[in-house]
């Protein structure tokens, strides 16, 4: 049996308006990708791309999206992609454009990307804060987030340990 190698390219949707990203469904989007396509590649490109796209993963808050296509057929996708122009949601159309971050050959790399972008924009953020009470409210917010998390995880320790004496 012969597996098919995907390509998983993340992107970012980039808009003006505020209300586009809360209105963004996956649907709608894959509905734009393909319609990108179908005007850049033709039905050609329409039928090599439309084999295994889909929509793997969409953040409607961060505007964070993950797509998916076969390896053979990735180029034409991102070469497309500069071709959305808006999103259709609800009878309403949002200007807008995708922004390629990455791709990779699988979630977990792109997950690994996002991670490291994230960060990077986060002290970009830091950087250019104009006084020291937002600057002081970032960090607070960095590191809620970060105890947060090293807490959850010494309290799974602590369970790990407690089955271990049973």
């Amino acid at each position: 049996m012969v597996r098919f190698k995907n390509r998983y390219v993340l992107c970012e949707v980039v808009s003006e308006d505020p209300r586009c990203r809360q209105c963004i469904e996956d649907r709608a989007l894959g509905l734009a990708v393909r319609d990108a396509i179908a005007r850049v590649h033709g039905d050609y490109g329409l039928a090599c791309c439309s084999i295994s796209f889909t929509v793997k993963y969409l953040n409607a808050y961060t505007g964070t999206v993950l797509l998916r296509c076969r390896k053979d057929s990735y180029r034409l996708l991102c070469s497309a992609l500069p071709f959305v122009r808006y999103l259709e949601s609800r009878a309403q159309r949002y200007p807008c454009f995708l922004n390629t971050l990455h791709v990779g050959g699988t979630i977990r790399t792109c997950q690994k990307f996002l991670i490291q972008y994230n960060r990077t924009q986060l002290l970009r953020l830091l950087q250019n804060c104009t006084n020291e009470e937002e600057r002081q409210c970032i960090q607070k917010s960095l590191l809620s987030c970060s105890l947060t998390e090293e807490q959850s995880q010494s309290g799974d320790e602590e369970e790990d340990d407690d089955t271990e004496t049973d």
